[in-house]
């Protein structure tokens, strides 16, 4: 068997669905040149580089982006199984594809995505089972809701957990924190776009807080302005925008914790990230989040009586909890790894 990748995400701004693509197809690739896995394809549209993990890209068609992948993908793929890796697939190939579906966001979450993304999302994640395409995503809480959203037997939706060593690959860019004026242990960490799910606003209460004890909190991300709608900004918060993987990490190690508010992940990245950088975890108890974290952060409600502010309150006043859960916030995501995301989706993929 040789699997086709669409790796239409290698021209794509990096965000968690990017990521994982990236992460798990490099994965694969090491298998594969270790003779432990089918023989792997890239294929991509112009605009993407020469090579990839190793493998050489295949760049075919004159299109780009969605029109690329609806219509001239499918013919470079021929009779090889092909695997899409971020939310979307050809409507035209029918069965004899695999796509992970990260979340039912643009049913469950619509206030956060614009009426052209969602609407196009929906009519995609619909259809798709229904060609016969194979559904994989990244957590039971993401294929509950797809079960339940897309009208078909959970048991036809495989799940692939994901890794986050990767947030160690680059060594830490402690500039980072000069350049916005932050001092080690002298902030919290918040990581995320704007958009209402990731429900930021939550953290007005926490910010007082932390100003009250000398401390900020710092926001790293940016969103896709033709994906997600804007839900405003934190007052107060210190906005740094994009940042580098190796600046990202110098930002884990040096935070006070990191505090992760969204009301719904199809798996979350930045806690597993976070822990794997010895950084206390703070996270509201929603969405796949707590399937990710177990016991190894402390949580509030993304809508509740147990509140940010109370979490941050007790990480600051309660002697021995920050070093708890650095230790076992490593020690949970020590049991997450790409080459085993990697394993997992080529047992799932099915041939032809």
């Amino acid at each position: 068997m040789t699997i086709a990748i669409n790796v239409r995400f290698l021209t794509q701004n990096m965000s968690g669905v990017q990521r994982f693509a990236r992460e798990v197809t490099t994965a694969m690739a090491a298998l594969s040149e270790a003779g432990q896995a089918p023989r792997l394809r890239l294929l991509a549209p112009r605009g993407a580089p020469q090579t990839f993990a190793g493998l050489p890209v295949e760049v075919v068609g004159r299109l780009s982006g969605q029109a690329w992948e609806q219509l001239e993908l499918p013919g470079a793929a021929g009779r090889d199984v092909l695997l899409n890796l971020g939310n979307t697939a050809p409507l035209l190939r029918g069965g004899g594809q695999a796509v992970v579906i990260h979340d039912a966001g643009a049913f469950d979450t619509p206030e956060s995505y614009s009426l052209a993304f969602r609407s196009w999302y929906r009519t995609l994640h619909l259809a798709l089972p229904r060609l016969g395409a194979q559904l994989i995503t990244v957590s039971d809480f993401s294929r509950t809701r797809l079960s339940r959203r897309l009208g078909i037997d959970a048991e036809r939706i495989g799940v692939v957990a994901e890794g986050g060593e990767h947030a160690l690959r680059d060594p830490a860019d402690d500039a980072v924190l000069a350049k916005h004026g932050l001092a080690p242990r002298g902030y919290a960490l918040a990581v995320g776009t704007r958009a209402a799910h990731k429900n930021l606003d939550a953290l007005r209460d926490a910010v007082a807080l932390l100003a009250q004890r000398g401390l900020v909190l710092a926001v790293a991300g940016a969103a896709d302005a033709s994906v997600f709608r804007n839900a405003g900004d934190v007052d107060a918060a210190r906005a740094l925008g994009r940042v580098t993987d190796a600046e990202l990490r110098a930002l884990y190690e040096n935070a006070l914790c990191l505090v992760f508010p969204s009301r719904y992940e199809g798996f979350g990245l930045p806690p597993l990230e976070a822990m794997w950088c010895h950084c206390p975890v703070l996270a509201a108890s929603a969405g796949a989040v707590p399937e990710v974290c177990g016991d190894a952060a402390l949580w509030f409600d993304a809508e509740g009586p147990r509140t940010p502010a109370a979490a941050l309150a007790r990480l600051l006043d309660e002697p021995g909890l920050s070093d708890h859960l650095r230790a076992a916030g490593r020690a949970r995501a020590e049991t997450f790894s790409w080459p085993a995301a990697a394993r997992r989706l080529l047992d799932l993929v099915e041939p032809r």
